[in-house]
């Protein structure tokens, strides 16, 4: 690996950590919202988390300003893993033209698949820190708990129980199913980002190094991205959370088809889009600020060596 791809992958990884540090309370919400209800039709279960204001609050009052940050650490982690091999691969890609046409021009099928396929290795390595950061977050007291609760406090913890108990292919339960969600999701976010950017650009709205270029793709990627990965995702969270048997088998679905059809027929198409409000609220911001820092970072090393 050359200077500039580990330079790529560094800037990347830190641009997801800035992002997640503001997200991560949002995250915990979503990850609650997503858990309420399990398997259970409309109506036949209480709502402890009535929208993304009032999850913030609840959680807030019943653990502390603590409690909205709970699962930071591996949520740290997994930023720097998962969007600095994600967003770096799609940019070491981009730059070696393979998200362009023969002829130099954008191409919307080569960029749909560069994103997918970086976005789908970056979930794969960085999944066990998405594990315990959902085990964590969906960790409450018993008034406000839902979904199944695990029984460990931190990241070392968590990694240490799992392996224990599973093996290393523990760490990467339900693995597949995060890897789906994040092909979509990346397939959306960088497509859209890089189509939106380059036509603000083509536009001359702004100087093509001006910030408010990067700011508008973000924005136009956050919208598509929450409405095409929102199902994915309310799938991962419930097969990563799920408890396991003592061979690590999930004891309440069987696999990523199996949740899909479960919840498909129990809670309905909407059961799909739980915690929509603070997915776009935590996954506008995050894409607007993970892919604006990453922009922003990758602008100011370029200049540095001007």
């Amino acid at each position: 690996m050359n200077r500039n791809h580990t330079v790529e992958f560094l800037l990347a990884g830190v641009a997801g950590c800035g992002a997640c540090l503001f997200t991560n309370p949002l995250e915990v919400v979503k990850i609650r919202m997503q858990l309420q209800g399990e398997l259970k039709a409309r109506g036949q279960s209480t709502i402890v988390y009535r929208n993304a204001i009032h999850g913030l609050y609840t959680i807030a009052k019943s653990e502390g300003i603590a409690g909205i940050q709970k699962g930071l650490v591996p949520g740290l982690w997994y930023q720097m893993t998962m969007n600095g091999l994600r967003l770096g691969t799609f940019q070491i890609l981009t730059n070696a033209g393979y998200t362009t046409s023969s002829a130099g021009e954008y191409s919307f099928t080569r960029t749909i698949v560069a994103s997918a396929v970086a976005g789908a290795f970056a979930t794969w390595v960085g999944s066990p820190f998405y594990l315990v950061k959902t085990h964590l977050q969906s960790r409450a007291v018993k008034d406000i708990a839902v979904g199944y609760q695990h029984s460990y406090k931190s990241m070392t913890q968590g990694l240490v129980s799992i392996y224990r108990s599973a093996g290393i292919p523990g760490m990467w339960r339900g693995a597949y199913a995060s890897v789906i969600k994040v092909m979509v999701g990346s397939a959306v976010q960088l497509t859209t980002f890089s189509f939106v950017k380059q036509y603000v650009v083509g536009m001359k709205y702004f100087h093509p190094d001006d910030g408010r270029n990067a700011l508008l793709a973000t924005v136009a990627s956050a919208v598509t991205n929450t409405l095409c990965m929102t199902p994915f995702d309310v799938v991962a969270t419930r097969m990563y959370n799920q408890g396991v048997s003592s061979k690590g088998k999930g004891l309440t679905y069987a696999g990523f088809s199996n949740c899909f059809i479960q919840i498909f027929r129990t809670e309905g198409f909407w059961g799909f889009y739980k915690g929509w409000g603070p997915q776009f609220l935590r996954l506008g911001p995050q894409t607007v600020l993970s892919l604006f820092f990453w922009d922003r970072l990758r602008y100011m090393y370029k200049l540095s060596f001007l």
